[in-house]
């Protein structure tokens, strides 16, 4: 990476809970392609003022996490549809102090039901309600899944995203038998939840698939008991690798090649 200095190009995150992951994998690549840009992850209690300082300072890019992916639509200039769609924002790009949302987990997402060629006649079981739940419910709805389940401890918001794609919504756990699970809450994330698993094991033993959108660590409880029942797997890992590579590209305007994003995702975990 360039030595620090007055004209490089500065990149944040945004969440209650940073990580590093998009940090090195954003700081990997710079280096590999003789970038002169830097990214930092950052916490606050000050939305607004945060969002304000990125078009300030004139900050190129901004990713969103939890919990700011609703709070920060009113704060841009301009919204894609990925992010329009779902009402829910994870990437910012400012362009001379204009901002535009994206949403590339709705983009990761899509691109995974197809690339594991989930089937659309399967039912779906998938719990949260939040912002990257929306790109999951979204992405499933675009993908042509009719049978899907939102399950959220929250009934009006489980119910208005349910409602949004004509799903049906519950707040507690129905019978097992869903043939693709999927998990978007913080269960088994690394901290207060690490131990936590998003869906008990009969709903497990019941699954074909078992999808955990939690990054980090990648072998959740959930992920490892989909394993061990013989489940193909769908790891947060998987969506946190191509959405942070459709944000590096939106950032930097320099495409890059499935083998860079791979081991730029393997040097993500390695700290």
């Amino acid at each position: 990476m360039p030595i620090l200095n007055k004209d490089m190009t500065l990149c944040i995150s945004l969440a209650a809970r940073p990580s590093n992951l998009g940090t090195r994998f954003h700081n990997f690549l710079y280096e590999e392609l003789g970038l002169n840009f830097i990214y930092k992850a950052f916490t606050t209690q000050d939305i607004e003022g945060a969002i304000s300082g990125v078009r300030a300072l004139g900050i190129r890019g901004c990713s969103v996490s939890m919990p700011f992916k609703e709070a920060v639509i009113p704060l841009v200039d301009e919204i894609e549809e990925s992010a329009a769609a779902i009402e829910s924002v994870n990437t910012i790009v400012n362009d001379g102090g204009r901002l535009t949302a994206s949403n590339t987990d709705y983009e990761a997402i899509a691109q995974l039901i197809a690339e594991h060629r989930l089937d659309s006649a399967s039912t779906v079981l998938v719990r949260g309600s939040g912002g990257m739940a929306k790109a999951v419910v979204a992405a499933f709805r675009g993908a042509g899944f009719d049978d899907l389940t939102v399950l959220a401890r929250n009934e009006t918001k489980g119910a208005a995203l349910a409602e949004k794609y004509g799903y049906a919504a519950v707040t507690e756990d129905p019978a097992p038998g869903a043939r693709i699970i999927v998990n978007v809450t913080p269960l088994g994330m690394d901290g207060t939840d690490a131990a936590a698993q998003a869906f008990g094991d009969d709903h497990v033993a019941a699954a074909e698939v078992v999808f955990d959108v939690v990054a980090f660590p990648a072998e959740t409880p959930l992920i490892r008991a989909g394993r061990a029942a013989g489940a193909k797997v769908i790891t947060g890992a998987e969506v946190i690798a191509l959405q942070a590579a459709r944000q590096f590209e939106r950032y930097t305007g320099v495409a890059i090649t499935p083998d860079q994003v791979a081991r730029a995702s393997a040097f993500s975990r390695e700290g």
